[in-house]
């Protein structure tokens, strides 16, 4: 009898553990997304009667949701802003949908994003002025929407930070020197947007880059001696902006560069060893 009773209060100490469900704060936030999305048209919708984590694309550990992947399943509306209720939530993918509206400021809160993929669909709007705030973010893949605006200053302050892809949208402004601070950005894809002023130096210092594409904007001035500090650069493309000068030798001969195009605004000198000049890389899965 006193092994039964063991027995009975173990699973009573496991129950809460084994059906417990994630908060009601957290799941009025995913039904929120499901409904100003139109779910119901979604190519895989959700079985509301069911568990969360049943759910397609939610990932729900320790009672709490912490990934969200609905990449390619015909999401159309907005990104409501009680997204911001997801404290947990480390990968966010909605990336190649037809999200419209603006990036909604409370993502900005959610401290513990480690990726944000909004690619490929009609966002407007500015990148939220407190991006700076996600200490832990490493991916900020944007490309393809209608996002305008400056850079907002506060993400340079994103440490962590390796790839941010903000290429084919309405972006102006310059690129701060406050760059530097970007230590293990590995991809700065900025290509095809609005951007201008002259090329901050301090972009050299970015040991860990691989990538630098600023082709197609209004950038001017010559192209900084200190580009030749990258030696992991493989991929530099410069074209169609408003340079002038040559490029020095040393940075077209980097020892890894293999897709290279630079032209000045007078096209004296065009140089090009480009396999693929379009680089974005379509991140779907984590």
């Amino acid at each position: 009898m006193k092994k039964l009773a063991l027995t009975f209060t173990f699973i009573l100490a496991l129950s809460p553990i084994a059906f417990s469900q994630i908060s009601d704060l957290e799941k009025s936030a995913l039904l929120d997304l499901y409904k100003s999305t139109k779910g119901t048209t979604w190519n895989t919708n959700w079985d509301l009667t069911k568990d969360v984590a049943t759910w397609n694309g939610i990932t729900v550990e320790n009672n709490t949701v912490t990934e969200i992947n609905l990449s390619m399943n015909n999401l159309t509306g907005p990104i409501p802003a009680t997204i911001g209720n997801l404290k947990s939530l480390r990968h966010l993918n909605l990336g190649f949908n037809k999200i419209s509206g603006t990036i909604p400021a409370e993502l900005a809160t959610i401290t513990s994003l480690e990726t944000i993929q909004l690619f490929m669909n009609q966002l407007e709007g500015q990148i939220p002025a407190a991006i700076g705030n996600l200490k832990n973010l490493k991916e900020l893949v944007l490309f393809n929407n209608f996002i305008n605006g400056n850079l907002p200053e506060s993400i340079y302050d994103i440490k962590t930070l390796e790839i941010l892809q903000l290429s084919s949208n309405n972006l102006s402004g310059i690129i701060s020197p406050s760059i530097k601070n970007l230590k293990n950005l590995k991809t700065l894809s900025l290509f095809d947007n609005n951007m201008n002023g002259m090329l901050p130096a301090q972009i050299g210092s970015l040991s860990n880059l691989t990538e630098l594409s600023l082709a197609n904007n209004a950038f001017e001035g010559a192209i900084p001696i200190e580009f030749n500090q990258l030696s992991k650069l493989d991929t530099l493309l410069l074209f169609n902006n408003k340079f002038t000068g040559k490029i020095n030798p040393s940075i077209q001969n980097l020892p890894n560069l293999l897709n290279f195009e630079f032209h000045n605004l007078n096209e004296i000198e065009a140089s090009t060893r480009v396999a693929n000049p379009i680089t974005q890389v379509v991140l779907v899965t984590q």
